[in-house]
């Protein structure tokens, strides 16, 4: 058997002992994660726009 054939076959039976997050569980997160990053964009461009004021306080 080739390498290859023993990684995929390997990785299927991997694959059984996941447990998967439920239909709910996997919207509930994929909310989080967009939620975590417009609060992260909101706060870095809050900074970018005080930074930029500021330096065109000095310039």
């Amino acid at each position: 058997m080739s390498r290859l054939t023993t990684y995929f076959k390997e990785t299927q039976a991997e694959l059984k002992h996941v447990t998967w997050p439920t239909r709910k569980q996997a919207i509930m997160y994929t909310v989080v994660v967009i939620v975590i990053s417009l609060v992260t964009a909101a706060y870095l461009g809050a900074f970018d726009y005080l930074f930029t004021a500021l330096l065109k306080l000095v310039v």
